[in-house]
C-alpha cells in the first residue's frame, strides 16, 4: 500500500494518476497534505504538482470521456468531501483500463459515487446561485457571504459573471475561508484579512443607504406573503434552515 500526498489541487490529482501510472503502483492511498499521517512502515509517496503531467493525463481522459463527464469529474473533485479523493482516483484508472465510454456505467461502483456526489454538488450550486444575497459595501462593491455544505465557490463564477457584469461583486465562503472577487474584467480567488461570521460584521462598510434596501427587500417579502397558502415544510425544503442566516429578507 502507497501513501500518495498532495495539495489538494485537480492538478495535484492529475499528477497523482501521473505518478501511479509512470511507477506501476496498484494499492492506493492519498491524502491532502495538511493530512499527512505519520503512522510507522508506510509506504509515502509525496506528490508534487507539474502542469505538464496534470496536462498529459488531461489530455488523455479528454479522449475517453465527453467533455461534460470531464466536467462531472472536476466538480466532484472541487466538492472536497473527505475520504473520496482515492474513489476519484479509481473512477479515472477505470476510465483508462475500459476500452469503451464509461460514463454511464452506474454498475460500477467508481461511476455510481461520482454521480451521487456530482448530484449533491449541482444541487448546492443551484442552491448558492439562488441564495445569495448582496450587501453594497462603501466603495461600490458588492458583499455576499455564504456557508455552502461543498466547496462550489468555483462552480459560481460563470452564472453571476454573466449576470452582474457591470459591477464588482465578492462572494466570500466563510467555511473555506476564500472567495472569488470580480473586478469588471476577470473574476479572481481571494482571502480577506478580517474574519466574518455574520453578515452584521461587515454593517460599518455598508454604504448609507444599504439598510433601507435591506428594509424594503423584507417588507417586499412580507407583502407578497399569503398567510392563509404558507406552508411551511414545502417552504424549508425549498429553502432549508441553514441557509437562512444570509438571507436579507430572514434578517
Amino acid at each position: 500500500m502507497t501513501t500518495l500526498i498532495y495539495d489538494g489541487s485537480f492538478e495535484g490529482l492529475l499528477t497523482a494518476v501521473y505518478e501511479i501510472y509512470e511507477r506501476k503502483i496498484c494499492q492506493i492511498k492519498i491524502q491532502k497534505e495538511k493530512w499527512l499521517s505519520t503512522a510507522l512502515f508506510e509506504d509515502v509517496l509525496q506528490i508534487h504538482t507539474d502542469t505538464q503531467k496534470a496536462s498529459r493525463v488531461l489530455k488523455a481522459l479528454q479522449q475517453k470521456i465527453s467533455a461534460a463527464g470531464l466536467q462531472r469529474l472536476y466538480a466532484a473533485h472541487t466538492a472536497g468531501l473527505e475520504g473520496e479523493d482515492v474513489m476519484l482516483i479509481g473512477y479515472i484508472r477505470y476510465v483508462f483500463d475500459s476500452p469503451q465510454n464509461v460514463e454511464e456505467d452506474y454498475g460500477n461502483k467508481y461511476v455510481l459515487r461520482l454521480s451521487e456526489i456530482v448530484r449533491k454538488v449541482r444541487r448546492e450550486k443551484h442552491r448558492m446561485e439562488a441564495f445569495v444575497r448582496f450587501q453594497k459595501l462603501e466603495d461600490e462593491t458588492f458583499y455576499a457571504a455564504i456557508e455552502p455544505d461543498f466547496n462550489v465557490v468555483p462552480l459560481l463564477s460563470k452564472h453571476f459573471k454573466d449576470r452582474y457584469t457591470d459591477q464588482k461583486w465578492i462572494i466570500y465562503d466563510l467555511r473555506r475561508n476564500y472567495g472569488i472577487y470580480y473586478n469588471l474584467h476577470d473574476v479572481e480567488y481571494i482571502t480577506l484579512d478580517f474574519s466574518v461570521n455574520n453578515p452584521s460584521n461587515v454593517i460599518s462598510a455598508y454604504t448609507e443607504d444599504e439598510g433601507l434596501y435591506q428594509h424594503l427587500w423584507q417588507n417586499y417579502f412580507k407583502s407578497v406573503n399569503i398567510t392563509a397558502r404558507k406552508n411551511t415544510k414545502l417552504h424549508m425544503r425549498h429553502i432549508p434552515k441553514r441557509y437562512w442566516r444570509y438571507l436579507t429578507e430572514k434578517f
